[in-house]
């Protein structure tokens, strides 16, 4: 009898233990108890970065309505690989949003391991069409570092498209970064 009940004693102890130890202890990791709070301030531990991701990604900072599924045929300019000519592609893009889907791809081949844009406005009045620039936090370069090849890659390619879909009737590209004027 004794060994029957140590042996459904033992047993029980190592079902309970490997119920408890597979238990996925992640989730409390990020909600710390009480005890593990620091009460002082003196050398508190830097927060965490988050990982980043391989390919940048261009947000639209802009009022248009959902995408409705719809998509409609533009001209995307890019340029060739010695920054000398643009060259055209046609491109399916929302027929809700063409300007900035087209003006997204450029934005988002143009993005490289040090430099990316992280959003952009377009907004058009009388003809004149003002691309307003987002760059990355993390990106380690600015505007003004960029070659004289990446700013025609960049730039010419934008503005080239922007005109030449005639449908947006724009006349003139402006570029700004954060409202304050892009000098080329």
């Amino acid at each position: 009898m004794y060994n029957y009940k140590q042996t459904i004693l033992s047993l029980f102890l190592v079902v309970s233990s490997t119920v408890i130890s597979s238990c996925d202890s992640s989730n409390t990791a990020d909600n710390p108890t009480p005890e593990t709070i620091p009460n002082s301030k003196i050398n508190p531990s830097p927060p965490k970065k988050p990982q980043k991701s391989p390919t940048p990604k261009v947000e639209l900072y802009s009022n248009n309505k959902a995408i409705s599924g719809k998509t409609t045929n533009v001209t995307v300019y890019t340029s060739d690989a010695q920054c000398q000519e643009l060259i055209p592609q046609k491109a399916d893009v929302s027929a809700a949003a063409p300007m900035n889907e087209a003006i997204g791809k450029i934005f988002k081949e143009q993005s490289t391991a040090d430099f990316s844009v992280s959003g952009y406005r377009i907004n058009v009045k009388n003809g004149v069409a003002i691309v307003d620039l987002r760059i990355s936090p993390d990106s380690k370069r600015q505007v003004s570092s960029l070659s004289s090849c990446e700013q025609f890659a960049l730039f010419s390619s934008v503005r080239k498209t922007l005109i030449s879909n005639s449908q947006w009737k724009i006349k003139d590209v402006r570029f700004t970064e954060r409202g304050e004027d892009i000098t080329l």
